[in-house]
């Protein structure tokens, strides 16, 4: 068994400060994906979303926390893209931090669990 806890024994951990302003694995993910990429539309195909679900998190996200986590430049093929703002990546950080501190603070329990988990082909 390893050490390392995978992101299923997490669950997942859903943030939320405000009605509308919440982050979650999937929001944290498609940030990241547009800081890779620069392209929200490169970061939905890579996550397996349309460009419109990508588009609309990304707006939720901007509207959900009062200030752009993400910029946008319109633009066709080779032009326009997206990246995130100093507040976007801010709040990806913050929100991976918590993540690995929750993964540490509960990692015994979880290895407790998981002991206690009979399989049924052993």
């Amino acid at each position: 068994m390893s050490a390392e806890i995978p992101d299923h024994g997490l669950g997942h951990l859903r943030v939320v400060l405000t009605a509308g302003a919440y982050i979650g694995p999937g929001r944290a993910d498609l940030l990241e994906k547009i800081d890779q990429t620069g392209s929200i539309a490169a970061a939905g195909k890579a996550m397996g979303m349309s460009y419109k679900r990508a588009w609309s998190l990304v707006q939720a996200l901007n509207e959900g926390f009062g200030a752009p986590l993400v910029l946008s430049s319109r633009g066709g093929a080779g032009q326009g893209g997206a990246s995130l703002t100093p507040r976007g990546r801010e709040v990806l950080s913050r929100y991976r931090a918590m993540q690995e501190h929750t993964r540490s603070a509960i990692a015994a329990d979880v290895a407790a669990l998981r002991a206690l988990v009979i399989d049924p082909a052993g």
